[in-house]
Order: structure tokens, then C-alpha cells, then sequence
């Protein structure tokens, strides 16, 4: 297969377009990134890059006209929606309607949204649960890889894309209007089920608008509980989440966003600190893994259960952020998980991201940021502390992407498995953090010094692949969360008696403290200037990621060096 010039045209570098500039590269194509800024700048950065295929796996707005009516270069959508769905709210209505089968499809750009004729297509099982974020992560991601390469295949054979024709018994998708929040309405009154999946359908954005003590507020992280009591009453709070009753019985909601006043910006907080003046005379119900161990309760961001000789701990926090007082709650767990009578803690995230790191929304919203994001570092760091001094063999499960402080977390366990396909970004830069979770000590322990200086510099995305190749990464498991789960708990079980990790359980008893509070202590002190003193412009990028404001430009980065040539030479 000979080599192509693609542009990923986008409108953010999402998940979703990491995964697709991975993927190329790694089949030898040479990819370059144009996130859409606007009509102008997009068509001149693109007409003037020789670019042979344009493959949008990510954007919200219109391809303008000049792009894709050049049918020498062709412009292909990757709409998240069976053959002949068209619209933007694909998966919302897909989730709101219950659909056994759901899928995703390449089309080529035309002037009429998602009309233009087809490349390919990919459809999959679309089980009921599934909130928005995860659905798109997971079964929506993998199909659109799967598009993406049968794209590209199908360019260099010269293949000629089918018109859609609604006429053909296969085509079953229809145009759909964009979701309004009308549509997703609901009433207390209605089924802890309904509401969920109300919630489900709009996560991520734009969250469902709902009255909630005395306010209004958009609705997100939706768990179903058993308790009950009078529709729309907020029962009790644990954690981060407030629980509601509703028709039937009640649910977990873990994080809401104000809705705002005329030219208001608002983000999404953890529920307990939004509502937290409402909150004074509602019961909290406090369990935790120290104090209440094996309880069989259906809301637990951290849960524990053993199994053969293995401690396994799973930690699940919204969007894979980490406040100050998650952090604490995760020391306690694992203090607790190991004074327990195992040989293995496995720690392991649930069906989101990993982790990200430190809570950038709860920094945002505190009376001093840079003061609350100095506590979380510590805390984060306090969680790693709490790993590198286990006396269990530490078995990392990546269960999801992950990124900065987040990747640098499970790297201080002893052993590192990660389920295929997932994206990591080992970097702190972009954020204009040094960064912090002993990634000074457990990187190059893993790649080497100078190997662990490029991933933290050049700031790009990894794929578990190329983690593995790198050593960050001891085994890959299967893609399918649940497969992925018995297959992390049956290695973790073998990893005390298999050779392989022989040297492993050995250089665990040469642990070098003083090395390793070393690092601690000279990170922290680069964090302080970051952070507190805002050295690098942290405030001003956590706010503006936050507040989910446009990218100005591409960064140069993530061009690449093809796309840049053809405007040297008109330039000069």
C-alpha cells in the first residue's frame, strides 16, 4: 500500500483524532492535523498543504464549500450514525430511543449535511446503559477506525463512493433534527430508568436542564440507586454525588453545571460542591472502603474485592479528573486495601478514562486556583506515595485513556497492563505544568532518561502499542472492557509466580526511597512556580480548557512537515 498525505481536519484533537493519527502512522501513512479555526485560514492551510485525502474524524462545523467540491482531493466525513442517518445529534437519539444496533459512517462532504455518497460503513451492537461519552469512546471509536482504514484502502484502489439513495431497502437511517433540550425533558415523576437514560444521552454536552433544589441546572453522571422518597427531593450525599428521588426509586447525580445568566460562562462541578448551601440539612450517607468494606452498595466511585491472593481496587471518577478530596479518599482506600492479608494490589480504573490527573474544574472554581491545584498535586502525589511503598506486587490495569498526571500514576505500579487501543499522552507541557506524580522517578525507570525527556517535550499522544514497544507497558489485554476485566484479574493473579516479572519482584525489595522522595521534592518545587506563581500561564490554559474555549490556531506540533512545505515554497 503506498503512503499518503492526510489531513485530519477537526475541530478539536479529541480522543477520537488521536486515535485516527496513530492508526495511519502506524500503517505508514503520513498524517497531519488542521483543527478548524475558521472557513478561510482551514481552505488555505489545506489547498496549500499537497495533501492527497482530507478525513474528518472530529468536527462540528461545515466543510466549506472550496474544500469539497474538489473531487481530486476528497473531503470524508466520519458521521457517528448508521448509512442514510444525517444530523448532529446521532447519538443522542440513538441512546434516547434504545437502539439494539447502532453504527458509524464515512461520506463524502457535500453542500447538504451528511448527504454525500458513502465510503464505508461499520455497524456494532449498541448495548442499553451506555452513557454518550462512553458509547463514543469505545464501540463509536473502534468502528470509525475501522471506517478510516477501509477509506484509505478504497482511495489508493480508486474506488468511486456510492451516492446515498434512501430508495435501497438497506438504507434505514433517516435525517434527524439536533436534539433540543425539549427532548430530553423529563419529570421526577418519571422512572429512575427514563431519567438515566436521559442523562446518558446528553453527556458530555450539553447535559439535561432539570429543576433541583430551588435551581436550575444541566444533569450529568447519572447512577441508578434503590432508595426512595418524594420525586425531585435530594435523599442524601455521598462523596461528590446527591441522591434524588424520583417516580420509582432514586439516583446518583455526580456532577452538575449552573445554567447561565445572559453572557454567563459555567462548567461542570462535582454536584456536592454546586449545591453545597443547599445542603446543610440533608443526611449524608458515609461509607467507604475502610469503614464499611464489601458493602453492596450500587454507587461506588471507589470499590475493592479480593480475589485468590489479588487486592483489586477500582476507582471510577468522572472524566478521569482527580480533586484534592478524591485523591484523600483514594489514600484511605489503598491504606486500608493494603493492610489487607494479599499479594497483589491491582488498581484499575472503570468504564471512562484512567485517569487525567489533577481536577482542573474544581482548580477553575476555587476562591484562589493556583492554591487549590497545589493541595491536589500533593494529593495525587500521596495516592502515588501510597503504591511505590505497598508491600504488594502493584498491578496497574489502563482501562481507559489517560493523560499527564493520570499516565504518570500508573507507571509508579510494578507492572503495567493496558487494554488495547486505549490513547495515552505522557505529557504535562501543554498545560504549562512541569508535572509531578514522581514522573521524574517511574518514566525513565520504565523508557530510560532520555527517552522519558522526548515524551515529556514533543507532547503527543502514544498508542498502547507503541507503549509496550517503549516499556511503559508490560502487557496488552483485550479491547472489550469486560473481557479486558477477567483478563487483567487472571494475569495480576499469575504475575507473582510468572518468570517474566522475576526481575520485577526482585527490584521491588531495592526500592531506593531516598531517590524517590528526591523526585517528589524537586517536582514540587517546579509545580509551586507553576501553579502558585502561574510561571507558564496555567491559570490562563486551565481556564481557557475549562471554559472550552476554540484552539487560535493548529499547534506545530501535530503538522507535519509536508503540510508546512507547499507554503515555504509560495512564499518564497
Amino acid at each position: 500500500m503506498r503512503s499518503l498525505k492526510i489531513i485530519l481536519l477537526a475541530s478539536a484533537f479529541n480522543g477520537l483524532t488521536q486515535r485516527a493519527w496513530l492508526d495511519l502512522r502506524q500503517a505508514g501513512h503520513s498524517p497531519s492535523v488542521v483543527l478548524f479555526t475558521d472557513a478561510d485560514t482551514v481552505c488555505e492551510q489545506i489547498e496549500h498543504s499537497g495533501a492527497d485525502l482530507v478525513i474528518c474524524p472530529f468536527l462540528k462545523d461545515r466543510v466549506p464549500q472550496q474544500l469539497w467540491s474538489n473531487r481530486q482531493r476528497p473531503v470524508v466525513i466520519i458521521h457517528p450514525g448508521i448509512v442514510g442517518d444525517r444530523g448532529a445529534s446521532a447519538l443522542d437519539w440513538a441512546i434516547t430511543r434504545e437502539l439494539s444496533r447502532w453504527g458509524v459512517t464515512a461520506l463524502q462532504a457535500v453542500e447538504e449535511l451528511d448527504a454525500g455518497p458513502v465510503w464505508a460503513t461499520c455497524e456494532f451492537n449498541l448495548p442499553q446503559g451506555l452513557r454518550k461519552s462512553e458509547l463514543y469512546n469505545g464501540r463509536v471509536s473502534d468502528a470509525a477506525i475501522s471506517c478510516i482504514r477501509e477509506v484509505v484502502e478504497k482511495f489508493i484502489a480508486g474506488f468511486i463512493p456510492v451516492p446515498l439513495d434512501y430508495s435501497q431497502r438497506h438504507v434505514i437511517g433517516r435525517l434527524q433534527p439536533n436534539m433540543k433540550q425539549a427532548d430530553r425533558s423529563f419529570s421526577w415523576h418519571d422512572s429512575s430508568r427514563f431519567i438515566k437514560r436521559c442523562i446518558d444521552a446528553a453527556d458530555g454536552q450539553p447535559g439535561v436542564l432539570a429543576s433541583l433544589a430551588g435551581g436550575q441546572y444541566y444533569l450529568y453522571d447519572a447512577h441508578l440507586d434503590s432508595r426512595s422518597g418524594t420525586p425531585g427531593e435530594i435523599l442524601a450525599v455521598h462523596d461528590d454525588a446527591v441522591l434524588v428521588a424520583t417516580g420509582d426509586t432514586s439516583l446518583w447525580i455526580g456532577s452538575l453545571r449552573h445554567k447561565p445568566q445572559p453572557g454567563e460562562e459555567t462548567f461542570k462541578r462535582p454536584a456536592r460542591h454546586v449545591l453545597a448551601e443547599q445542603l446543610a440539612q440533608v443526611p449524608t450517607l458515609d461509607w467507604s472502603i475502610a469503614s464499611l468494606p464489601f458493602n453492596n452498595e450500587s454507587y461506588q466511585p471507589i470499590r475493592y474485592r479480593e480475589s485468590g491472593h489479588v487486592g483489586e481496587l477500582t476507582f471510577e471518577f468522572y472524566n478521569g479528573a482527580m480533586s484534592t478530596e478524591q485523591c484523600q479518599r483514594l489514600v484511605e482506600a489503598l491504606r486500608w486495601a493494603k493492610s489487607r492479608d494479599t499479594q497483589v494490589l491491582l488498581i484499575k480504573g472503570g468504564r471512562g478514562s484512567f485517569s487525567n490527573g489533577v481536577h482542573l474544574n474544581v482548580i477553575q472554581a476555587a476562591a484562589v486556583p493556583g492554591l487549590e491545584a497545589w493541595a491536589n498535586i500533593q494529593a495525587i502525589d500521596d495516592v502515588c506515595q501510597e503504591l511505590l511503598s505497598a508491600r504488594q506486587l502493584v498491578v496497574s490495569g489502563l482501562t481507559g485513556n489517560a493523560g499527564a498526571g493520570g499516565v504518570m500514576l500508573a507507571l509508579v505500579a510494578d507492572i503495567v497492563f493496558a487494554r488495547s487501543d486505549i490513547v495515552l499522552n505522557p505529557h504535562y507541557k501543554t498545560m504549562g505544568l512541569y508535572g509531578s506524580e514522581y514522573w521524574t522517578y517511574s518514566l525513565p525507570r520504565a523508557v530510560g532518561q532520555a527517552m522519558a525527556e522526548k515524551l515529556t517535550e514533543d507532547c503527543l499522544p502514544i498508542s498502547a502499542t507503541q507503549a509496550l514497544q517503549l516499556g511503559m507497558v508490560q502487557e496488552i489485554g483485550p479491547r472489550c472492557p469486560d473481557e479486558f476485566g477477567l483478563w487483567l484479574l487472571q494475569r495480576a493473579n499469575g504475575a507473582l509466580s510468572d518468570p517474566a516479572y522475576q526481575a520485577v519482584r526482585e527490584r521491588k525489595s531495592q526500592l531506593d526511597n531516598q531517590l524517590m522522595q528526591h523526585c517528589r521534592n524537586a517536582e514540587l518545587e517546579d509545580m509551586q512556580l507553576d501553579m502558585v506563581q502561574n510561571r507558564k500561564q496555567f491559570a490562563e490554559k486551565c481556564r481557557n480548557f475549562v471554559l472550552k474555549r476554540k484552539a487560535c490556531g493548529t499547534p506545530q506540533r501535530l503538522v507535519a512537515q509536508w503540510a508546512t512545505a507547499r507554503d515555504v515554497e509560495l512564499v518564497g
